[in-house]
């Protein structure tokens, strides 16, 4: 039995230690050497004097050491941080900074564009750099250190002692309003994911995952948490267009392959051969259009999709049977096992079949809140008393901040957020976190980020400004400005300069709402 994240690679690597684990371009390794490259970073960080449930960031493309230094922080002791690769040096130095980072595992040429953020990274005290590591740069504070270097020595003392509802992980995730927020992912809450999935999802040692997400997304890391539980195969991917992901699939014959929306859309119409072995496909992050849909049931007949909903505070809520695709194809499902998941009213009360509420996630799958910010730790987790058990303690849930409904039969539908979350992509992206980067050029007096509905990415980010008195600039040149200080996935679709202030509510705020319904069909065609 596997209490801990880390144990399922050792687990598999005591019953199938020849057995393929990890695949990444050329490399492959067997359980045997997976589970020896884990416990050679865990001793790693432990000589490096990391203590039980500290920090350890983890930089990099998807890669071998990637996922060698996040299990093996797991199996010291520590506490691994999934740095999106995406993510400008502002960005990280940020989630550095908020988590107490102790230790940075990077690579050379990231650890350059990071030299003028890390100072201000006060409780970071190691960095660990991966591949070439001529010539690093020094830091007066820091000790920095190849990967080879740091993986050679033997810790003082065995890993600290972990039980499962420790600290295990910390992923970032936009939140309504600010920067980013921490979601402490226990051992018990990862654990619990990866065997509810790999349930309904009959994954067995046979599969062969392809790795396509980022592995700071929780979905990302799924793949390879649902993989080690059964002892299957995860293939890593760095793909730049659909086809890489296509020829992935058909090299490395994968079995199982989760996508986003925006990038189901493009891998719709490729050429999909009709013996390719994939048997199922998983859909996350959005809902998944109904014409992508139709068409790759068309393009691979013998693969099954399930469409799924989540959220990082609980990972996963819902998913659809392949079965019902047919009689309900725009529901989100129900329940995934061992998780239950109720639409209630704002006094919490079960709302009537069809009737609108939040959806409330409770179970093991429940994360532990939000790192060092317990106002908005107190928002979303709220104690949950079901009447029909009685008992006299309480337990967390999380209100997820999704309207839906749910039919006579049990089956939810989602209806709208409650919140300003852009979701993009696959994405959420704060609007303020947008604004923010946009308020930091001197000539910007106003600016609103929104979220409208957009044909292939769910949701398209639409930034409309106005310059500050005596101030100009064209769209272009604030796009060009901005562009610098956000990834990609951030970056506005459309810039709109305005020739009049913003128009503003009752409060005296800038109204969101009336400029989302003014610019909601900003890109419906023809307009």
């Amino acid at each position: 039995m596997s209490d801990l994240i880390h144990q399922f690679i050792f687990a598999s690597a005591q019953r199938t230690p020849q057995a393929e684990a990890l695949v990444y371009g050329e490399r492959r390794l067997d359980y045997a050497s997976l589970a020896a490259a884990v416990q050679g970073a865990a001793h790693g960080l432990l000589a490096r004097g990391l203590q039980r449930s500290e920090r350890v960031a983890v930089y990099l493309e998807k890669n071998i050491e990637n996922v060698a230094a996040m299990f093996g922080a797991a199996a010291a002791g520590g506490v691994f941080v999934p740095v999106n690769p995406l993510l400008k040096p502002e960005q990280v130095g940020y989630i550095l900074a908020d988590c107490n980072v102790r230790v940075l595992v990077t690579s050379a040429d990231r650890l350059r564009l990071l030299a003028a953020t890390l100072p201000s990274c006060p409780d970071l005290q190691t960095v660990i750099v991966t591949g070439k590591a001529d010539a690093l740069p020094s830091f007066p504070h820091l000790h920095v250190l190849p990967w080879a270097a740091a993986m050679q020595d033997a810790p003082p003392a065995g890993a600290h002692r972990c039980i499962d509802t420790d600290m295990a992980a910390i992923l970032y995730t936009s939140g309504s309003t600010g920067r980013p927020k921490g979601v402490v992912l226990s051992h018990r809450n990862m654990v619990a994911g990866a065997v509810s999935v790999s349930t309904y999802l009959d994954n067995t040692a046979a599969d062969r995952l392809l790795a396509v997400l980022p592995l700071s997304f929780d979905y990302g890391l799924s793949q390879l948490t649902t993989a080690f539980r059964v002892g299957a195969t995860a293939v890593l991917i760095n793909h730049l267009f659909a086809s890489d992901v296509l020829k992935a699939v058909l090299a490395e014959k994968i079995t199982g392959l989760a996508a986003v929306p925006p990038l189901w859309i493009q891998l719709a119409p490729l050429a999909w051969p009709a013996d390719c072995t994939l048997r199922y496909l998983t859909n996350s992050g959005g809902a998944m259009q109904r014409a992508t849909l139709d068409a790759l049931r068309a393009a691979l007949p013998n693969a099954q999709p399930f469409l799924m909903y989540g959220l990082t505070e609980a990972f996963r809520s819902t998913y659809l049977p392949p079965s019902e695709l047919e009689r309900r194809p725009d529901s989100m499902g129900k329940a995934i096992p061992n998780a239950e998941v109720m639409v209630l009213r704002p006094d919490g009360s079960e709302c009537a079949p069809n009737e609108p509420g939040e959806l409330v996630h409770r179970g093991a799958l429940v994360s532990l809140g939000y790192w060092n910010d317990q106002a908005k730790t107190a928002e979303r987790f709220k104690p949950y008393a079901s009447p029909q058990y009685g008992l006299p303690l309480v337990e967390m849930a999380v209100w997820s901040g999704d309207i839906v409904r749910r039919d006579e039969e049990g089956f939810l539908y989602f209806i709208s957020r409650n919140d300003e979350m852009i979701k993009t992509s696959g994405y959420r992206v704060s609007p303020t976190e947008v604004e923010e980067v946009v308020y930091a050029r001197d000539k910007v007096g106003e600016a609103a980020a929104l979220g409208v509905k957009h044909p292939s990415l769910g949701q398209a980010i639409v930034l409309l400004a106005y310059p500050r008195d005596g101030e100009s600039f064209s769209d272009a040149e604030l796009l060009a400005a901005i562009k610098p200080h956000l990834p990609a996935y951030m970056l506005p679709q459309k810039v709109l300069v305005s020739a009049t202030p913003l128009p503003r509510n009752p409060n005296g705020k800038i109204d969101r709402k009336l400029l989302s319904t003014q610019y909601a069909e900003i890109f419906a065609e023809g307009a």
